[in-house]
């Protein structure tokens, strides 16, 4: 494990991510319209509702994976495979109890079906099959699955994603065609459950492999847990973390309708599943170095740990002005060929829209070197950012409408994912003085505004813009012209940061290209 490079892992799990991304995108995008033709939207309702209701008793989990996954950075390095297999010991006893409770919770749940689904054309035996096959696929995770947390660890997330997206590939495209030839409710939710058990029987097969040493007793954990006291203490703080983020999540859409209309509601969710989407893709690029920075923290060297910090910084910064700038320009013309001219928002709201999404895929640096150094103790943080998200979205939303209620995840993320996050690092973490966070996100704001601006009076002085929401060949064309312009722009600038040229030299490509 330990002389395994980390660049290399990290460039192999982001580049499966991405293409489990689109490949999953693409699967969703066919397989969702054939089960509404053919198993009608009644079904597809009736099995997002159940998986929604059992989303809600994985709750009981939030925290545990990530306090374990940080637990496991140090023997990793180490190649201490004793304390792996205890601190496993102690995660599939923590998950065993977890399950337990949400079979229990399942058991009592599955008594109230008959009141939560009064009124469908489906028969109880069926609703109760497709709920247990949904809850017995959830419990192989705590039962079985448990061990994937150390290839996550280990860099390794790619074996998991991988092997994930080739059995729900199989499965959905399986369903697909029951669908269309046989029409059968039954066989659909049977596959669910079948191949969740092939699933884990592939991963327990996998990882037996690659750790052959692995010998984890669950039975052991109970007592293992008194000798890992840091473990509960990580669980209870991230698990005030995660509540944050969940608070946040679904308050979102209840402000948007407080202050607006249900069609605002609709019309804003559609700009925020195509933001979610774009976010989504940024995560399953950079999400491949999580496990690398933990490991590198691991090591100790600071000057290391600084340069590439400033590395993954620029990146994202780099990254997130081309995505933010890309969906500015193009996501009003989208929606109106879409779904029509009568579903656009204003392009406040609009900026508004992308400058949070800027902001969020920003803000996975900090993130990221948060979570590898440990620092989860400032639990006051996500309770009083979720405070001041509802705050904000009240008071300016009960003034601005729509605009305003916009203005709570602003203000909620730049008091404390951009104030108080950065100084927390900095001063606990990096030991680097804190105005050079500013000095550098302020500098790659100005970049990002400046090239923004640049690259659209280039292409409205070589392409008419005004025709691009006349036709989606204009869309389209218009839109390479501007991203290919944007994207040279930004190359061209970065590389006048250093650490934007050590990143490119860690791939073959950039290296032939400068001999």
């Amino acid at each position: 494990m330990k002389g395994e490079s980390r660049v290399k892992k990290s460039l192999l799990n982001a580049r499966v991510n991405l293409i489990c991304y689109f490949v999953s995108l693409l699967i969703a995008f066919f397989t969702r319209k054939t089960f509404i033709g053919y198993l009608g939207a009644e079904f597809v309702g009736l099995t997002g509702t159940l998986q929604s209701i059992l989303g809600f008793l994985n709750l009981a989990e939030l925290g545990i994976s990530g306090a374990i996954s940080f637990v496991l950075y140090k023997p990793i390095f180490d190649g201490d495979e004793t304390k792996i297999n205890e601190i496993v010991s102690v995660f599939g006893y923590l998950y065993r109890i977890i399950g337990f409770v949400i079979l229990f919770s399942g058991v009592v749940l599955s008594f109230f079906l008959p009141l939560i689904f009064p009124e469908t054309s489906f028969p109880l035996w069926l609703i109760y099959i497709g709920f247990f096959s949904y809850l017995g696929s959830s419990l192989l995770g705590y039962f079985v699955n448990y061990k994937q947390t150390l290839l996550s660890a280990d860099q390794r997330n790619y074996e998991v994603t991988g092997y994930y997206q080739a059995v729900v590939s199989v499965k959905v495209i399986l369903q697909m065609v029951l669908a269309i030839y046989l029409k059968s409710f039954v066989l659909f939710l049977v596959l669910e459950i079948t191949f969740s058990a092939v699933y884990s029987a592939i991963l327990s097969y996998r990882i037996k492999k690659v750790y052959p040493w692995l010998e984890s007793d669950v039975r052991l954990g109970k007592n293992l847990f008194k000798k890992y006291p840091e473990i509960g203490k990580y669980i209870k703080q991230l698990f005030v973390h995660k509540i944050g983020e969940l608070v946040q999540s679904q308050s979102s859409p209840v402000l948007v309708y407080a202050y607006t209309s249900l069609p605002v509601v609709a019309i804003y969710g559609n700009y925020n599943l195509i933001v979610g989407k774009l976010s989504g893709l940024m995560n399953s690029v950079m999400m491949g170095t999580n496990a690398g920075v933990g490991n590198l923290i691991s090591e100790g060297k600071q000057e290391k740990i600084w340069d590439t910090y400033c590395e993954l910084f620029v990146v994202r910064a780099c990254i997130s002005s081309v995505i933010t700038s890309c969906t500015y320009f193009w996501i009003t013309p989208f929606v109106s060929l879409w779904i029509g001219s009568e579903y656009v928002l204003s392009q406040l709201v609009v900026g508004l829209i992308c400058v949070k999404l800027y902001l969020t895929i920003f803000r996975g640096v900090n993130d990221q070197f948060l979570f590898g150094y440990g620092l989860f103790y400032d639990v006051w943080a996500p309770l009083t950012e979720s405070a001041l998200y509802i705050i904000a979205g009240v008071v300016c939303g009960s003034v601005w409408g729509l605009p305003g209620v916009l203005m709570g995840p602003l203000v909620s993320m730049l008091v404390i994912v951009y104030i108080w996050k950065p100084y927390f690092l900095f001063s606990k973490g990096l030991k680097v003085r804190y105005y050079k966070f500013w000095l550098m996100f302020l500098l790659q704001i100005g970049i990002a505004v400046a090239l923004y601006i640049l690259a659209f009076a280039i292409s409205d002085r070589l392409f008419d813009l005004s025709n691009i929401a006349k036709s989606w060949q204009f869309l389209i064309l218009n839109g390479v012209e501007f991203a290919a312009i944007l994207v040279v722009l930004h190359f061209i600038v970065y590389l006048l940061f250093r650490p934007f040229r050590s990143f490119l030299k860690r791939f073959k490509w950039f290296r032939v290209c400068r001999k």
